[in-house]
């Protein structure tokens, strides 16, 4: 698949998956799910145990094709199944995803980066690179800060010489503060709107 054909697909992808979250949006807040945290746990409750897979599984895909920007799923999770739950919902499908993204560029080399992302993110951090040790104490901050291109930068990761052991480890420590951080931020930010369309 060509790099521009690549492009295309993320693209249409990321504006149909806008207009889906707009159109959830729409019917969820006029069943108020978004000013009655019991109603809208009642609502994901009624799908069961799929709900929350469901939830993982796109959280997990999200990372690997970067449709939409990843903290309107934190602020889902957090929504849909409250603080704690939430959480650890997010942490999960995240670090599936940054794994698979870092083996999806294991496998395929510095090609996948230029069929995924634009040019000027790819020569922004690819100057961390250059040393193995440097690269790997910058990748360990970006990820803990909520700040970074995470997705970005776990593909760039798997092009470099950095150890599946190290990666891992970074990820699954370095993860739930990022998350936290990220989530917290976006709900106060939320309920602030929701209080003034009130």
């Amino acid at each position: 698949m060509s790099k521009n054909l690549t492009k295309r697909t993320i693209n249409a992808f990321s504006v149909l998956s806008l207009a889906v979250c707009i159109a959830f949006f729409v019917y969820a807040y006029n069943r108020h799910l978004f000013t009655s945290l019991e109603a809208l746990q009642a609502y994901i409750a009624g799908f069961g145990a799929i709900g929350a897979l469901v939830f993982i599984a796109f959280q997990a895909v999200q990372v690997v094709v970067p449709i939409l920007p990843g903290g309107l799923g934190c602020l889902g999770g957090v929504l849909l199944f409250g603080p704690w739950t939430g959480l650890l919902y997010n942490y999960i499908g995240i670090c599936i995803g940054s794994i698979t993204a870092f083996c999806i560029a294991r496998n395929c080399g510095k090609p996948i980066l230029y069929s995924i992302f634009n040019e000027k993110t790819i020569a922004k951090y690819e100057t961390w690179t250059g040393n193995a040790s440097q690269f790997a104490k910058w990748f360990a901050i970006a990820i803990f800060l909520p700040v970074a291109p995470d997705d970005f930068l776990c593909y760039l990761a798997g092009t470099t010489q950095m150890s599946w052991k190290n990666f891992v480890a970074v990820i699954l420590l370095g993860k739930p503060a990022n998350i936290a951080l990220y989530t917290l931020g976006l709900n106060t930010v939320f309920h602030q709107i929701v209080s003034l369309m009130h």
